[in-house]
């Protein structure tokens, strides 16, 4: 599901920005990183901390808020 949520994010090119602009990741990071709990994590807290992201992105992916929340403490802190 985080492949997914990366996935969604991307998809709109001012959400891209905020997100890399937020975390400090450059495009080049996002893909070597893409692998790593650690940086699935800090992207998945990106839409988790911003509810409007939460709520857009569970639509998309036809889930539920509470398993993208469930998605990320799976992957840890």
């Amino acid at each position: 599901m985080a492949l997914q949520v990366v996935g969604w994010i991307v998809a709109d090119p001012d959400r891209a920005a905020r997100m890399l602009a937020l975390t400090g990741l450059g495009p080049g990071a996002l893909r070597a990183g893409l692998a790593d709990p650690a940086v699935l994590g800090a992207l998945m807290d990106f839409v988790l901390d911003h509810e409007p992201d939460l709520l857009a992105c569970a639509a998309a992916l036809g889930a539920a808020p509470v398993d993208l929340v469930a998605a990320r403490a799976r992957l840890g802190r």
